[in-house]
């Protein structure tokens, strides 16, 4: 080929450069055949690969048989540019290779530092019980949409790159922009015209429609990995900032397409403006519960991770989408609710601002107990249980003379949502292991029962020993001296 491109005049008496370049194409094939065919390597290869790899193969097969057939001068031409797409090809796979083993590096760098922060959490909350994690985006899942958003572009870069290689035989296609689809208008008044829109543009359209899906389908993995990780963002802020940039990337692929087929915005603001009224009628619930998911992210009353409490509902927000919002109940069940409801509903959030939270214990001691000894008791039970805050501290109060109790009051705050329910187990066993030890008897609501017969006579229900009861008939209003032992089944 080289010769060729120094003497092309030479080439009708190049007698045994035919043959030179005829077995050079044969060794080609084969070579081409092992390395993108036949290789292990390429036996799970998606399919765009086995087709590169057929169509690579074929390339030395077609320049045989077009120098059999006398086209030397051409074999020789395209030759040149099929060894410069080989070269790029190449590149590509290397290129390639190194951007995948950079990727997997940092995502096991993320998973990495996601494992220290989570010891580092539970080593702050004593035993890690109750810690609250911020969902992340899973590692496989970030792994393969980086993976694949970077292929894309690598197969973007390497299609501009061939099409250099390419560019002068790639303008024989240039015929498809005659070919007109249809006409629209452009300007107003005197410079008024009509605009083609051909073939051309209309296959322009589906390219673009192409790479707004696949970068709205896997950007939010690659901005995990290379740009959000490396940030020091609130929690759910990740989450939030791929979700709005999915949006955007799909409204501007959106807008790109219509202008490629010839739809302005002059032409679209009126059918936008009656669809606008017909659709705030009709579906004012869904536009609503659009625009709630809008606040919500830029607000950010709810993000990903936080406990909340609406209406008879608690759980943790697990997603946020466009229409309704996923919570996770502490059954496992995941319950959608449409975003409105967080808009102009009363909300709960346990961890907006802090995760900190007050548990009230409640309890009523007999008539007669030691109020004192009480109250130490219950300062003890809480001081010493290491799930309960030295600041703020814990207070006990006496608040109320019941009916058959005295109504006491525990409030101790807790660091974790988690530690409540473990806080109040173990101070209510302390409680009651300490009451009986010091004979303080929690109160419950008690009864007297009076029995009346047909003669005006009263008896009072006593108990005498157990699983035995007596009836007292009562002289004027009081018990004799000594009441009959009647017992009853």
């Amino acid at each position: 080929v080289a010769v060729a491109e120094l003497q092309p005049a030479a080439l009708a008496d190049d007698v045994i450069g035919m043959p030179v370049v005829l077995t050079c194409y044969a060794l080609m094939t084969l070579l081409l055949s092992r390395l993108l065919i036949s290789s292990p390597t390429h036996e799970n290869a998606s399919l765009f690969r086995k087709l590169v790899g057929i169509l690579f193969t074929a390339l030395p097969v077609a320049l045989f048989v077009a120098v059999c057939f006398g086209y030397y001068y051409t074999a020789l031409k395209l030759s040149d540019r099929l060894i410069n797409t080989l070269y790029l090809l190449m590149f590509w796979l290397v290129i390639e290779a190194t951007f995948v083993r950079g990727l997997s590096v940092a995502a096991r760098r993320l998973a990495y530092q996601r494992a220290l922060a989570k010891r580092q959490a539970a080593k702050e909350a004593g035993d890690g019980e109750g810690v609250i994690e911020e969902p992340s985006m899973d590692i496989e899942k970030v792994n393969e949409q980086s993976l694949r958003l970077i292929r894309l572009a690598l197969l973007g870069g390497f299609m501009a790159a061939l099409y250099w290689v390419w560019a002068d035989l790639i303008t024989v296609f240039s015929y498809l922009d005659n070919v007109t689809l249809y006409e629209y208008t452009s300007g107003t008044g005197a410079n008024m015209s009509m605009v083609p829109i051909s073939i051309g543009d209309m296959l322009g359209a589906l390219i673009i429609i192409g790479i707004t899906f696949a970068l709205a389908r896997n950007l939010p993995g690659l901005l995990e990995v290379f740009v959000l990780s490396k940030l020091n963002l609130a929690q759910g802020s990740a989450y939030a900032t791929t979700t709005l940039l999915s949006y955007v990337i799909a409204g501007v692929g959106f807008v790109s397409t219509l202008s490629t087929l010839g739809v302005s915005w002059d032409k679209l603001q009126w059918l936008v403006a009656a669809l606008s009224v017909g659709l705030g009628f009709g579906m004012q619930e869904i536009f609503a519960n659009f625009i709630s998911g809008i606040m919500i992210l830029f607000e950010r009353p709810v993000r990903i991770g936080d406990t909340i409490t609406i209406g008879n509902l608690s759980g943790t927000v697990s997603k946020i989408r466009i229409r309704a919002t996923t919570i996770t109940d502490f059954d496992r069940k995941d319950i959608i609710v449409p975003n409105k409801t967080f808009i102009t509903g009363q909300l709960i959030n346990w961890s907006l601002t802090d995760t900190i939270t007050r548990v009230t214990l409640k309890l009523g001691v007999d008539y007669g107990s030691d109020l004192d000894l009480v109250k130490e008791l219950l300062l003890k039970a809480a001081r010493d249980n290491p799930r309960v805050l030295k600041d703020p501290e814990p207070h006990v109060y006496f608040l109320n003379f019941g009916e058959s109790t005295l109504d006491h009051e525990l409030r101790m705050h807790v660091r974790d949502l988690g530690d409540r329910n473990p806080v109040l187990d173990e101070v209510n066993r302390f409680i009651n292991r300490e009451f009986k030890k010091q004979h303080i008897n929690i109160s419950f609501r008690q009864m007297e029962v009076y029995l009346k017969n047909l003669h005006g006579q009263e008896y009072k229900m006593v108990p005498i020993e157990p699983e035995a009861k007596t009836i007292v008939p009562l002289v004027d209003g009081k018990p004799p001296q000594e009441p009959p032992a009647a017992k009853l089944d």
